[in-house]
């Protein structure tokens, strides 16, 4: 169980760093006194919300794979000690 430690831990790690630049820009668009106008702002979040999601799916396409290769070497792993015997 130890082993599957750092793979729990990862969603959450993803989920904390995802929510801290939302509030971050939250906090500055209203405590800067709106130095840029809101429009701006707005457009600059959902550019950061359209990046976030081809991250999220680049992350998850990468995963996907990891666990395969990690399903292929398990496999080949039985093979060989059933070569091996």
């Amino acid at each position: 169980s130890t082993a599957n430690a750092p793979e729990d831990d990862a969603p959450n790690r993803y989920s904390r760093t995802e929510r801290t630049p939302y509030s971050r820009y939250s906090r500055d668009a209203n405590s800067s006194g709106s130095s840029l106008p809101s429009n701006t702002l707005e457009k600059r979040i959902e550019e950061l919300e359209r990046e976030l999601a081809k991250e999220r799916q680049e992350n998850a396409r990468l995963m996907k794979m990891a666990q395969d290769k990690e399903e292929l070497i398990g496999k080949l792993k039985e093979e060989i000690d059933l070569l091996n015997r």
